[in-house]
């Protein structure tokens, strides 16, 4: 017989969930929203022939976009799921941020 593994957020990272108020969940989804419209639109300009400044500029939106985003749930992520490991003693959640800030600062 087979030894079985238990799956959870400590053995499989892509277990982990996090549970989010209705506020924080619909604000999110409509920054994304926004954003999948503006790259919506970059391809209608591609398609369109569009001129290339006016693409980066969009572009360069939707950078802008995303970094906005990510500061966002950044900051929630810190307050809230870091936080609350680090009171319960779980340095892993520290060590996980460094590395995520590391890749993000490059």
């Amino acid at each position: 017989m087979e030894d079985k593994i238990e799956i959870n957020e400590e053995t499989c990272p892509c277990c982990r969930t996090k549970i989010r108020d209705e506020e924080e969940h619909k604000a999110l989804i409509n920054r994304l929203n926004r954003i999948e419209g503006q790259v919506r639109g970059v391809k209608g300009m591609v398609e369109r022939d569009a001129y290339c400044i006016d693409i980066i500029t969009q572009v360069a939106a939707i950078t802008a976009a995303l970094n906005a985003f990510n500061k966002e749930l950044l900051s929630t992520h810190i307050r809230t799921c870091v936080t609350e490991d680090l009171q319960k003693g779980k340095t892993e959640t520290a060590e996980e941020l460094v590395a995520v800030l590391q890749r993000l600062i490059k």
